[in-house]
């Protein structure tokens, strides 16, 4: 058998092929392109039946925003931090960033748009207006939208962190309203004017 010679410019063309080879550039462009999984969803958004298809990574955020129009539900953090994204969802509020679209099959949806409108605003809105609870506006939505949530909770007696008594009807008060707003953040730090609105609202409804 004779002798193998392998010389170095062998071995070192051999590396650079295997480097090119392996390159993520060159991996990508072997890829076929695979479409992503789309899936259809229906659900109610501020009383009208929407039917959509989306992509089955889509937040309703993004559905509400992109897709549906309703710009007025806020992107804040994109991590469920901020509370600006805050929606009803069958009357309870969540982070609509967090929650992907297709979860949502025969939900009723409602955003800041479904409360009211410039001429007939919801209780909470005027309150808002009357008591400048906001500033620059970014987190007004989801600060209404949990708002509402808010008084709709002690109403049914869901009990918070901060009450002493968790079988005993809960109360709005400012300590409770403060906890459950809490994960509404506002930048501009209209809190004080915040509380004095949904203190209003709940004087209103009692």
């Amino acid at each position: 058998m004779g002798k193998v010679i392998i010389s170095r410019r062998s071995v070192l063309g051999g590396v650079a092929t295997a480097t090119v080879a392996a390159a993520p550039g060159a991996q990508a462009r072997a890829m076929p392109t695979v479409p992503p999984p789309t899936m259809s969803v229906s659900f109610g958004v501020n009383g009208r039946r929407r039917v959509l298809e989306v992509d089955t990574r889509t937040t309703l955020l993004d559905a509400l925003r992109e897709q549906l129009r309703l710009t007025g539900t806020k992107k804040g953090c994109d991590h469920g931090q901020c509370g600006a994204c805050t929606v009803l969802v069958d009357g309870r509020r969540i982070n609509a960033c967090l929650s992907l679209a297709v979860m949502h099959e025969g939900d009723e949806i409602t955003t800041i748009e479904g409360l009211g409108t410039p001429d007939r605003l919801h209780p909470m809105q005027a309150a808002f207006v009357k008591h400048d609870g906001y500033q620059c506006g970014y987190c007004t939505p989801g600060q209404i939208c949990s708002a509402v949530a808010v008084l709709d909770e002690v109403r049914r007696g869901v009990p918070s962190h901060v009450q002493a008594d968790l079988l005993a009807q809960p109360q709005a008060t400012n300590l409770e309203v403060r906890e459950r707003m809490s994960g509404n953040i506002c930048r501009c730090g209209a809190y004080s004017n915040i509380a004095e609105a949904i203190a209003e609202v709940a004087g209103a409804s009692t």
